[in-house]
């Protein structure tokens, strides 16, 4: 039995929080789980500068609605799950990803969930688990699955290496540097012919 494991950002859809930074105007909020390894300090980071400019949940949902999924990411994800089972397993909050999962055509994603003030200013996050990556893939396997994964940062590193298979997708050149044991791929047909042969 196989489960395939997806990164949502950077692997089906832009990154939420650098299309923020370009609609907000603030560079400081392009930083991800690309250049960042420690999430926590990442997410507190932005929470700060989200007060420091007085933005909260709205104006970030208000961008997330303008996201489209990558070219080509819907016709990958419907063909792999046409062949086997998927999870999107990722850093983002239920609030981010509910309209990208619609334009997806709704797969099943595992993610986090932020903590909002009335006022809608984000107070704080909520993690399903620590290293819910990870985790989740040991999880899965200690139910009878045989796990293979695909993801572009630091934060997947975990569950693309404790699969069968794993696969670095889209990366940045500094990760494929750090792990050339990984095979990476930067097209979709490409890492879909990758998963069925590991499949």
């Amino acid at each position: 039995m196989n489960i395939v494991c997806l990164d949502l950002e950077g692997v089906l859809v832009p990154e939420i929080w650098i299309a923020f930074a370009e609609a907000s105007g603030i560079p400081e909020l392009r930083r991800t789980t690309r250049d960042e390894p420690d999430y926590d300090k990442l997410m507190k980071q932005r929470i700060a500068i989200l007060h420091e400019h007085g933005l909260g949940l709205k104006q970030i949902q208000e961008t997330i609605e303008k996201i489209d999924p990558m070219p080509g990411a819907k016709e990958f994800l419907d063909e792999l799950r046409a062949i086997t089972q998927v999870i999107i397993l990722s850093d983002t909050f239920t609030q981010f990803a509910t309209p990208l999962m619609r334009k997806l055509g709704w797969p099943t994603i595992f993610c986090n969930t932020l903590e909002v003030a009335e006022d809608g200013s984000i107070a704080g996050y909520r993690m399903r688990i620590e290293k819910s990556k990870l985790t989740t893939v040991k999880a899965l396997q200690s139910i009878g699955y045989e796990t293979i994964a695909a993801g572009d940062s630091y934060n997947d590193l975990g569950m693309i290496e404790a699969g069968k298979a794993g696969f670095l997708f889209k990366s940045t050149e500094q990760i494929k540097a750090d792990h050339p044991e990984l095979p990476a791929f930067e097209e979709y047909a490409d890492l879909l012919a990758a998963i069925k042969k590991a499949l």
